[in-house]
């Protein structure tokens, strides 16, 4: 059966093919980490997470950056097993470029709103958007630009007051003056900004501040937030508190911040919401890079309890029973592509089919595009292996990548008889390696992974005995690859004519 990529996710909302869980194997039950290791409860990357319950089902989205499709949402009953149900934006919205960031959930009389970030394609400033629906099952339907604000408004966040809905957004990030977290009331639609901004808090310090959100208690307005660099191998992220008796403020900060701040194994913690669960409690859902895969993996999804227990609250950080993570195997035997293949649509447009066991994909190759077109997995850890079988022989490259961007990527594929180690780095493509293979219907390829970033290549033409292709440094470095603020991805990889597919037989990931 033949489907374009592009064309799966105009498909109802829920449909894959098989869903992957994409929370820890075996998680059972909420536990304080002084007690158990602390592990993510969405593990890779899934940056500014925002939470919301609507009965007894919970819903996260977070972050797609520069991924398409744009904002995976997921569903769960018990804040620990998440599964993937689809994508907040099959289709990139008609005025919207790039950096798609930090998406806002908000449930209010059977409407489902998301409040979102993105570059305009005018002027590449950065907006809130918002999008709608009544039914999951059927999608959001955007609504174009909410807000326009200076030289950006990013970081939305929305929260009712006294029957009054009101918005905050993280401001003046671009001036030469201090950031301000601002406010404004909401239409009673939700779709519509009214009145004069007012300010929340601002960064006197100078030190940054974004990520707010608001919880209501006990007469008391709590705003939480992250000051600090929020992204990188450099980052110093951190969850602070303030409190007003208004939700126009002032507000005091909480002389005893932070609340949350590096770990042992964690750390860059920050950019969370709350939610409340059917008994009351309330939980912060966060993101932290893990400090041992650390950029490699992302600003990974973490749980914690907000304890009420004193006159400010603090955060208990939560883990959960897990030591490993699932492996992901594709063997392309449904009628449509799994959920989970995600790719860079600022550089290219992939064209996707599945018949007979096998993945076909080609792709148009948008500007400045030197790596070709990547059919990519969101990875869990910095230790994986990737292998797939390349199942036809023609003039295009076609095997597997790890990509960061279409500036910054490796792989190894087979172009005709030909199997190859290729880079492309500092925007400048060459070939590392290649020889020749005696017989070239069908090859598996491997990539070893360890550490996010140290390489090794293998090739097989039976999946048994492996021929290892090095470079001239032996063990490929590739921390390079990632961008500044995601991880990079493994995943497929196609460049060369439309009408000269790749034809995989299956893509595994195996974590070690």
């Amino acid at each position: 059966m033949k489907l374009l990529f592009f064309l799966l996710f105009t498909l109802p909302f829920l449909t894959f093919s098989k869903p992957e869980s994409i929370s820890s194997v075996s998680a059972l039950a909420l536990v304080d980490s002084s007690q158990r290791r602390e592990n993510p409860v969405i593990p890779g990357d899934f940056a500014d997470p925002s939470i919301i319950r609507v009965g007894q089902t919970y819903y996260a989205t977070g972050t797609s950056s520069e991924w398409a499709p744009h904002f995976p949402l997921l569903q769960s009953t018990d804040l620990l097993h998440w599964k993937p149900i689809g994508y907040v934006f099959p289709k990139t919205p008609a005025w919207a470029a790039a950096s798609f960031w930090a998406p806002e959930l908000y449930y209010r009389n059977g409407t489902y709103f998301v409040y979102y970030v993105a570059r305009k394609k005018s002027d590449g400033i950065s907006c809130i958007g918002v999008a709608t629906s009544r039914n999951l099952a059927k999608g959001f339907t955007d609504r174009g630009i909410l807000l326009e604000f200076g030289k950006e408004a990013i970081d939305p966040f929305v929260i009712e007051d006294k029957g009054q809905l009101y918005i905050t957004w993280k401001a003046y990030g671009l001036d030469q003056r201090p950031i301000e977290i601002l406010g404004s009331r909401l239409s009673n639609d939700g779709l519509k900004v009214q009145g004069e901004p007012f300010m929340l808090l601002r960064d006197d310090k100078k030190e940054g501040l974004e990520g707010q959100a608001l919880i209501k208690r006990d007469n008391a307005y709590y705003l939480f937030y992250s000051p600090g660099n929020c992204c990188g191998r450099d980052c110093n992220y951190k969850v602070e508190v303030a409190r007003s008796a208004s939700l126009q403020g002032p507000y005091t900060r909480f002389e005893g911040n932070p609340l949350l701040a590096e770990t042992d194994e964690w750390k860059c913690t920050g950019h969370g919401t709350l939610v409340t669960s059917p008994a009351g409690k309330t939980y912060y859902l966060y993101h932290a890079y893990n400090k041992k895969d650390l950029v490699y993996t992302g600003r990974q999804g973490m749980l914690g309890e907000v304890v009420w227990d004193a006159e400010w609250p603090r955060i208990k950080p939560l883990g959960n029973d897990a030591e490993r993570v699932k492996n992901f195997r594709d063997d392309f035997s449904a009628t449509t592509v799994s959920g989970s293949w995600q790719w860079d649509f600022r550089h290219a447009t992939p064209e996707v089919k599945v018949s007979k066991g096998n993945l076909f994909l080609t792709g148009q190759s948008l500007a400045n595009n030197l790596s070709g077109t990547a059919l990519t997995i969101r990875p869990l850890l910095g230790d994986y292996t990737m292998t797939t079988e390349v199942v036809n022989q023609n003039a295009a490259l076609k095997g597997l990548v790890l990509y960061g961007d279409a500036g910054q990527a490796v792989g190894i594929g087979m172009q005709g008889n030909q199997v190859q180690i290729w880079e492309v780095k500092k925007d400048q493509r060459q070939i590392l390696r290649q020889e020749s293979i005696a017989s070239a219907k069908a090859v598996q390829l491997k990539m070893d992974v360890k550490e996010g970033s140290r390489l090794r290549f293998y090739w097989s033409p039976d999946g048994k005995k492996w021929n290892e292709l090095t470079t001239t440094s032996g063990v490929y470095d590739g921390s390079f690859l990632p961008p500044w603020d995601r991880s990079p991805r493994p995943g497929l990889l196609h460049q060369g004519a439309s009408g000269e597919p790749a034809v995989f037989s299956f893509f595994a990931l195996s974590y070690q």
